[in-house]
């Protein structure tokens, strides 16, 4: 069972040793850059969930406030391990930490930043409910930005 944890002593070495698919290395951060960007931005109230299944960490993500327009929760960095990943985690994690979000409530939507060549995690996004916005950074005009909406 998918669940959602600190990052804490007991777990630190686990989750540090988390990877990518080579071809994603370029636009997903590694999980020591995840860990390290949750304590850079921790005045923006970075949290850095830990993905479990079971006693067995197979991810991280990084959620961050994003107060100037559009002032959403801004997901950062999203990344299953590659021996996890098209097993179902990507969706399951993706649907709880919407949930966390949605019954804190501090913004009204989560933005996230997805690579436009990365069919799979556009359509993960797509499935949960994310939309184009249509924006495009000038800094990685690669990417498609998408807004999930709470209800």
């Amino acid at each position: 069972m998918v669940k959602l944890v600190d990052i804490n002593e007991s777990n630190f070495f686990a989750f540090r040793r988390l990877r990518v698919r080579a071809e994603q290395a370029g636009f997903l951060d590694s999980a020591v850059g995840i860990l390290a960007r949750g304590y850079v931005y921790r005045a923006e109230r970075a949290r850095v969930f830990g993905i479990m299944d079971g006693e067995c960490a197979v991810g991280l993500a990084l959620v961050k406030d994003l107060d100037e327009e559009p002032a959403c929760y801004d997901l950062q960095q999203f990344m299953i391990d590659e021996r996890f990943q098209g097993r179902g985690f990507g969706a399951e994690t993706l649907r709880l930490i919407l949930a966390e979000l949605a019954q804190e409530r501090k913004y009204d939507c989560v933005e996230v930043c997805a690579k436009k060549d990365d069919a799979a995690v556009l359509r993960l996004y797509e499935k949960a409910g994310f939309t184009d916005t249509g924006y495009v950074d000038e800094d990685v005009p690669d990417c498609r930005n998408l807004r999930y909406s709470f209800p």
